[in-house]
């Protein structure tokens, strides 16, 4: 299904001219040589363009970047094998720069070798084509002597950037006139390529892919920008040990996909792993995702993007919240397509959108995951999960990224999130089915570790018992802000201990380095029973040191009315998530001793919950 869905992406890509054809590769090139007719070298031209970049302080910097250009196909081998129209230094030029100096031979005489080889595919390459450049580039291959070349000034002037810089070759005057777009090298490469196909060596088989009778490729291309994938790429199909073959097929031959699809699938996926638009991490795994259907449908990858991973750079956060509230807006109401991002006014909810995790080995790529599913459902189901998420009445999107940091200690640097719990939460999302059993007794045993709750812990303790119950048939217990009217007991001691918290800090004139929180938390939010009765009695004594002790006796008066005969002796882990909750509610609500308008406010609502 994979490689299926890859091969018809890059058809759509083809047909927009986004990825470059069969037999072609894209470089990225930092120099321009000019030949003169002789073949001498008549300059080297840095042909980089200018990029301007702004910091994070708004101030402009120009940064120099190399211009990306089509190629005939380049090898990926680590061994001396040259390529038509060569661009790496070390060939063409068959010089090591030491930091120092430029140097042709050296212990491993490769410097040598490779312009050797070089010199020999390209002039045999090149043998009865005529044009002013070919002729020149002929020359230079005949007359060139690395040895004689160790102080040309224009290679000295390169100094360090050599090493690592590409080129290409053009006519002395002509700078757009480019070797590689000479229409007679152009038109014998792709003939070779085609004949390439058709060798007689070639193992001819039924396609996988095609269905079709096609050479299978041996050798599958190399994929780049996995994160921690080897530098060079790795594959995602590569057969090393006898046990992975049968019927006594060697390498990539046991896996039938022909030279076409494997060129197809293999170019599909490095043009989504170049960049962030298609392309995220959860913690250690490269996510790669897509929409079907053009660059019209590109608004799926950026809204999964920027509302998931928070990593969308179309967007800044303002648009993201209002898009973020519409598209919420939209479920609750039934019209998801209705989502108003980027100036698009509707998206199309039946396009297939597929999702694919891969993490790298020593060589090969393994696939974690591979979801496939209509955008509108996908959609839906990213929006009840924001949705469950928020614990204030103003939307805010909670990626991935800030969901993993509440999962671990704020004063460790190594802590690390389980794979598999990020995995899972993850396809929650996108399935819309409940969270996995261990995310809430992780946060609940994070807030217990470090005695504190913000508003993202809060919202995944809601989604999580809202979403049980939800799918289970039950009805949702816990509301964005303060329930007066929630009588569940565990809800009524967290809201009780942020009561009593907040007292003892008025007590002391908020001078307190630890609180009861401090000591208490943890085992009041298991064990209310046991930990209460001593709150109250120290709340007797904070009342007598604060300036309104009534509103303080009120409060904790009210709700511990809604609290049966006794406290509870334990809370299941549900429950304790429930009194995190109450704490947090309560907590948030209480006004500050010097904040007149709050004060207020929470005298209402004291009297409207009397009532």
């Amino acid at each position: 299904m994979l490689i299926k869905a890859l091969c018809d992406y890059y058809d759509m890509l083809d047909s927009e001219g986004k990825v470059v054809s069969d037999g072609y590769s894209k470089v990225k090139v930092h120099y321009l040589v000019c030949l003169n007719p002789d073949g001498s070298i008549d300059e080297i031209v840095n042909w980089q363009d200018r990029e301007t970049i702004r910091s994070a302080n708004g101030k402009a910097k120009e940064k120099l970047v190399p211009r990306e250009v089509i190629m005939p196909k380049r090898t990926e081998k680590t061994s001396i094998k040259t390529n038509i129209i060569e661009h790496r230094p070390l060939y063409i030029f068959g010089l090591n720069y030491d930091g120092k100096q430029f140097v042709h031979t050296d212990k491993t005489k490769k410097a040598e070798k490779s312009h050797t080889a070089f010199k020999g595919a390209n002039l045999s390459f090149i043998e009865g084509l005529h044009s002013p450049l070919i002729n020149a580039y002929r020359a230079f291959l005949k007359t060139w002597v690395p040895e004689n070349e160790t102080q040309n000034p224009y290679l000295l002037s390169l100094g360090k950037s050599y090493k690592n810089a590409y080129f290409v070759f053009c006519l002395s005057g002509y700078p757009n006139m480019l070797l590689h777009n000479e229409r007679l090298i152009k038109d014998r490469w792709e003939k070779q390529v085609e004949a390439m196909k058709r060798a007689p060596d070639a193992v001819v088989a039924q396609c996988a892919i095609t269905g079709r009778e096609e050479p299978i490729a041996r050798i599958h291309n190399n994929l780049k920008g996995i994160y921690g994938g080897l530098a060079s790429g790795s594959v995602f199909i590569g057969y090393k040990n006898s046990a992975g073959c049968s019927y006594g097929n060697k390498q990539s031959y046991n896996s039938n996909i022909s030279e076409t699809a494997m060129n197809k699938y293999t170019e599909a996926f490095n043009y989504l792993l170049d960049g962030k638009r298609h392309k995220s991490l959860i913690d250690d795994m490269t996510v790669v995702y897509w929409a079907t259907g053009g660059t019209k449908n590109e608004i799926c990858s950026d809204i999964m993007s920027c509302i998931v991973f928070g990593e969308n750079d179309l967007m800044d956060a303002k648009e993201t919240d209002e898009m973020l509230e519409k598209l919420i807006e939209s479920v609750r109401e039934g019209d998801i397509t209705d989502c108003r991002i980027s100036g698009v006014d509707k998206i199309d909810e039946n396009v297939d959108f597929y999702i694919v995790g891969v993490k790298p080995n020593s060589s090969r790529v393994a696939v974690k995951f591979i979801y496939h599913r209509k955008f509108g459902e996908i959609l839906t189901n990213i929006a009840l999960h924001q949705s469950d998420m928020q614990i204030k009445e103003r939307v805010k999107p909670i990626p991935l990224w800030r969901l993993k940091r509440e999962l671990i200690s704020p004063k460790s640097s190594n802590e690390r999130v389980g794979a598999s719990l990020l995995a899972e939460m993850f396809k929650a999302i996108i399935y819309g089915s409940n969270y996995p059993n261990y995310l809430l007794s992780t946060i609940i045993r994070r807030v217990k570790t470090d005695k504190t709750i913000n508003s993202v812990r809060a919202g995944v303790i809601k989604a999580c018992i809202n979403r049980n119950l939800r799918l289970s048939g039950q009805k949702e217990e816990i509301k964005l802000a303060l329930d007066y009217n929630n009588k569940n007991q565990a809800y009524l001691c967290g809201r009780l201990f942020a009561v009593l918290e907040n007292l003892q800090q008025a007590a002391s004139n908020n001078s307190l380095n630890r609180t009861i929180r401090d000591t208490y938390f943890s085992s009041a939010s298991s064990k209310p029973a046991l930990v209460f009765p001593k709150l109250l009695s120290l709340a007797q004594n904070h009342l007598k040191k604060v300036k309104n002790p009534e509103r303080y006796n009120d409060l904790i008066q009210l709700i511990i009315r809604g609290i049966d005969s006794e406290f509870p002796e334990t809370l299941m882990l549900s429950e304790q998530g429930k009194f995190m909750i109450g704490y947090y509610h309560q907590k948030v609500s209480l006004p500050s001793e010097n904040n007149t308008d709050k004060r207020n406010a929470d005298k209402n609502n004291i009297t409207k919950e009397k009532i």
